[in-house]
């Protein structure tokens, strides 16, 4: 069983829901990756999504563009993202950690270090799962296998618009947890409305057994909460970049750490 298929179980049997936040790898500033890591976990993070910067970022609203561009002035690739995970996992063994990213990076990375050099390296610096954004789901069955067969978990987007002959084929390939975009646009973008989400889960629950957890758009406690109660999980991106963008090195792992702090409690009050 996978870490984070372990991280859900146990989740379930305590009647609890996940927290997944999302954070850009090198942002705000190049070292603090690992550090403010750890300071999520102990603000109540079951799940770190960590985000591969990349040029362009086509799903990405502005805010974690901006971070994306920052962290990649800063020097981050795949090389350093895969020794930020290296570096956390010499403290924690157990929190899951997902890379978040589009396919360019991962392909370049295959082509400087051979074929299969990025599930190899990634699965050995403690990566378990990987979403990348723009690999469609009927062709990634042998991505898929790579992954599984070094215990490393691939997760999907699903959208409004997705339609239940997507909905099968993410199915067939995805494990670990889907990603559900609440939100028609980019990351940051509109206002969640939690009577639609409610009303999509029974739908793609139909077509996908594995936990399905919900994003964009979760910006406060009393969203988190709503969402919380008719999703496995609560994925928080924009709002955290937001909060840590202009903080003093010192304030950024507080920052971060309070405002999940409260999410935590709003999703098991």
């Amino acid at each position: 069983m996978s870490r984070i298929a372990a991280t859900f179980q146990k989740l379930q049997a305590q009647g609890r829901k996940a927290l997944i936040p999302y954070v850009t790898a090198g942002f705000p500033y190049a070292d603090i990756t690992p550090e403010l890591m750890h300071g999520m976990v102990a603000a109540g993070a079951d799940v770190i999504e960590l985000g591969v910067p990349f040029s362009d970022p086509m799903a990405d609203g502005p805010v974690i563009q901006q971070a994306g561009e920052r962290a990649l002035a800063l020097g981050i690739g795949m090389r350093q993202v895969l020794e930020m995970v290296r570096n956390f996992r010499t403290r924690d063994a157990r929190t899951p950690v997902v890379l978040m990213g589009y396919a360019n990076p991962v392909e370049r990375y295959d082509g400087i270090h051979g074929s299969g050099a990025f599930v190899r390296d990634a699965a050995a610096a403690g990566v378990d799962g990987v979403l990348v954004v723009d690999y469609p789901p009927e062709e990634c069955v042998d991505f898929a296998a790579q992954l599984k067969a070094h215990g490393l978990d691939l997760i999907f987007l699903l959208a409004p618009t997705s339609t239940g002959q997507r909905m099968a084929q993410v199915a067939k390939v995805a494990s670990g947890y889907v990603y559900y975009v609440s939100l028609r646009g980019v990351t940051g973008a509109g206002h969640l409305d939690t009577s639609a989400v409610e009303a999509m889960l029974p739908t793609i629950r139909q077509h996908v057994k594995i936990p399905v957890g919900v994003g964009f758009g979760i910006r406060d406690a009393d969203t988190a909460r709503a969402v919380g109660r008719v999703a496995d999980a609560v994925v928080i991106g924009t709002r955290i970049i937001q909060l840590i963008e202009q903080q003093p090195r010192e304030g950024v792992v507080p920052a971060a750490r309070e405002f999940l702090a409260g999410i935590r409690q709003a999703l098991d009050a």
